[in-house]
């Protein structure tokens, strides 16, 4: 049961009913500004900090709490003898019950508020009742998070030491988050010296745990880094997502928000196993099916277009494990939802979401990069003829699914649909036989074929294999000590050759 309360918020929702029961039981409450407004309107007798510190608010509100007889009833030990006797010499009494929120400082950013007047959102006197009694959480209980409301009333605020501790954890976790937060934002406003210097600033708020990891002996954990990505979709049917799942959806959708033209991609163990573009959505998720109809199976689908029955009849018989969409029709989710395990998203940021940095692990640490950005056809360069509007549009289809691949990455495509895909060899000729290998097995009937290289040729070898396959354009950055043999194979075997200057790996 608590005695005495301390609530200042800025989230007041769910406040009242909350506090009601406590102050019905006799407990007394401190407040300030809009939350002592908030009680006294629901008719509970709240003291106003002014009136119980003698001290009246100013410097424009920046100063309310800030009072060491606040902080003396926060950070009280009450098994501590000399605390007790100090607080009663200076006629302070212990508060064993903080409710504090912070400024929406995240929200008045997203609102496109300059630096100045995002510094008065910085709030200062709710961090330092927060941490002062989250120090002091054997003796106080702190709450930081209106989500907790419900389990404490259930409990009539009898609390074991592990559910303050709790408690307590959450209230550095936010406070950290926070600050970090207006770090950035201070950082991005310097020059880029000191912007190169900055600290790498992360945060991860848990959105799940994993039933594992990529094998069922490792445990695994969903966080979230920002509040756009990929958990604000809406799950609306199947198993919970695995952690493999995720993966490769990030991969599906890393790889469709590379297109303007409506597109279809299937992924298979984090790699793009079939794509097309079209101007016809339904084109686009059949021939996306239909580029690889073995390595689909069991696959991830994203669109970046609305999703309806029509595009749907080519899955009837199909497993699948998750469809990812920035929307979709009442129509198509009625069949969908059929497929009792196939995991269904849809993500209305799936095609605007920009991710900041690409992230990965090293033993004791991360790097960081800034994500690969596809150059401009205006820079490429011609060994042969100009390619034809069609032609340059086919081009550029090839070297954007190639660019998505794990190195060494050979994309085959015709008419904007991939025929064959080579990824993550340990040498190119081993890709490039692959990605034709598979386009001859799946569409032999196809020819003026474009085959696109993540990476330069070494050698002119895969120019001659390609040749044996009906390649007419191959698309290259070039930049090999080798580049004038490879571009003469091109010319013996009459294949236009396009350098791009500019390489696509990814590891």
């Amino acid at each position: 049961m608590f005695r005495r309360i301390l609530a200042s918020v800025s989230d007041k929702s769910g406040l009242v009913d909350f506090l009601k029961p406590f102050v019905e039981q006799g407990a007394s409450v401190v407040s300030s500004g809009g939350t002592a407004q908030l009680l006294h309107g629901a008719g509970l007798n709240v003291t106003e900090v002014s009136q119980y510190t003698g001290f009246p608010e100013c410097l424009g509100g920046r100063v309310k709490t800030l009072h060491p007889k606040v902080h003396m009833g926060l950070l009280c030990r009450a098994d501590v003898e000399e605390d007790v006797e100090t607080l009663n010499k200076f006629e302070v009494q212990p508060f064993d019950l903080v409710v504090v929120n912070l400024y929406p400082y995240a929200q008045a950013r997203q609102k496109g508020l300059n630096q100045e007047e995002l510094i008065e959102f910085i709030d200062i006197g709710g961090p330092s009742m927060l941490r002062a009694a989250a120090k002091n959480f054997q003796s106080v209980c702190v709450i930081c998070d209106p989500g907790d409301y419900q389990w404490i009333l259930e409990k009539n605020g009898e609390l074991s030491l592990d559910d303050r501790r709790y408690l307590a954890a959450k209230v550095f976790n936010l406070t950290a988050t926070y600050d970090q937060l207006i770090a950035k934002d201070l950082y991005e406003n310097l020059n880029s010296l000191e912007q190169s210097s900055a600290p790498l600033m992360l945060n991860g708020r848990l959105v799940s745990a994993l039933r594992y990891g990529e094998n069922p002996q490792q445990k695994g954990w969903w966080y979230q880094l920002d509040t756009r990505g990929l958990h604000s979709a809406k799950i609306l049917q199947g198993k919970p997502l695995s952690f493999n799942n995720l993966l490769d959806l990030q991969a599906a959708c890393s790889t469709v928000r590379l297109f303007s033209e409506p597109t279809a991609v299937a992924v298979k163990h984090n790699n793009p196993c079939g794509v097309a573009s079209s101007r016809d959505s339904k084109e686009a998720f059949l021939r996306a099916l239909a580029a690889d109809p073995v390595s689909v199976f069991g696959g991830i689908i994203a669109t970046n277009f609305l999703l309806t029955e029509e595009h749907l009849e080519a899955i009837q018989d199909l497993f699948l494990e998750c469809i990812i969409v920035p929307e979709a029709s009442e129509e198509a989710l009625a069949v969908l939802a059929k497929k009792k395990n196939l995991r269904v998203l849809v993500w209305p940021d799936l095609v605007t979401y920009e991710q900041q940095l690409e992230l990965k692990t090293v033993d004791g640490g991360l790097l960081a990069q800034e994500l690969d950005e596809m150059e401009s056809s205006k820079t490429w360069t011609y060994t042969d003829r100009v390619p034809s509007a069609d032609e340059l549009s086919e081009l550029e289809f090839a070297w954007r699914v190639c660019a998505s691949l794990k190195s060494n990455a050979i994309s085959v495509c015709h008419e904007k649909q991939t025929l064959g895909l080579g990824m993550g060899q340990v040498n190119r000729v081993d890709a490039v036989r692959q990605a034709l290998q598979r386009a001859k097995t799946f569409h032999p009937q196809q020819n003026k074929l474009i085959l696109a290289s993540d990476a330069f040729f070494p050698f002119p070898d895969s120019i001659d294999i390609a040749a044996e396959y009906g390649v007419q354009w191959i698309i290259q950055p070039g930049g090999s000590v080798k580049d004038e043999d490879v571009i003469a194979a091109a010319k013996r075997h009459k294949i236009n050759m396009v350098l791009t200057s500019r390489r696509h790996f990814r590891h």
